[in-house]
């Protein structure tokens, strides 16, 4: 399948990443024919918690979000609590919301979205230590395998890596149309 065709998705993570969840989430969008740019707060590459490592192609302060049709945010404790202190992240992934493009998070890459002040009125899910800040942030947290709320995915474990991927391609599908209420 290659409806993902052209379609130029950002993974933002840096060291400490959980490595399924930056794994399986690219692999996915390119069997669909996405192109995938990892961006990170630096150069050359990261190294997740688990020992998989990746190349940075891009650093957080080089991109923008027109740059890119969708954007992927990682778990990891540490690299969750990393991104959200750069703020040339926090700017990238707030812009996706400003251009109501496709973001999918899992587990502690939630954290960000905090920190971007995008997540008033939302429905999300994540991991479930990050309840409480989600819900400070002004979302409505439930505990499910993955959620869909207006162009945002969000998701839990590496356990709810098949549905969420799965959700990641339809939401990247449906681009801008994703954020319609359903």
């Amino acid at each position: 399948m290659t409806h993902l065709t052209g379609t130029r998705v950002a993974v933002l993570a840096t060291n400490g990443f959980e490595d399924s969840e930056l794994t399986s989430p690219i692999a996915a969008v390119q069997e669909h024919g996405a192109e995938v740019t990892v961006v990170s707060t630096d150069e050359g590459s990261i190294t997740g918690k688990n020992g998989v490592e990746t190349r940075v192609d891009r650093r957080s302060s080089e991109v923008s979000a027109d740059d890119f049709d969708a954007l992927i945010l990682p778990g990891g404790v540490a690299n969750g609590d990393q991104i959200r202190l750069d703020a040339d992240a926090v700017a990238l992934t707030r812009d996706f919301f400003a251009q109501q493009k496709p973001v999918a998070a899992i587990c502690h890459g939630g954290w960000i979205l905090a920190d971007a002040d995008v997540l008033r009125d939302r429905t999300v899910t994540s991991y479930p230590s990050l309840r409480t800040d989600l819900q400070n942030a002004g979302a409505t947290w439930v505990d499910e395998e993955v959620v869909v709320d207006r162009g945002l995915v969000t998701s839990r474990t590496p356990d709810d890596l098949p549905a969420f991927n799965d959700a990641i391609v339809a939401a990247i599908a449906d681009g801008s149309t994703a954020w319609t209420d359903a």
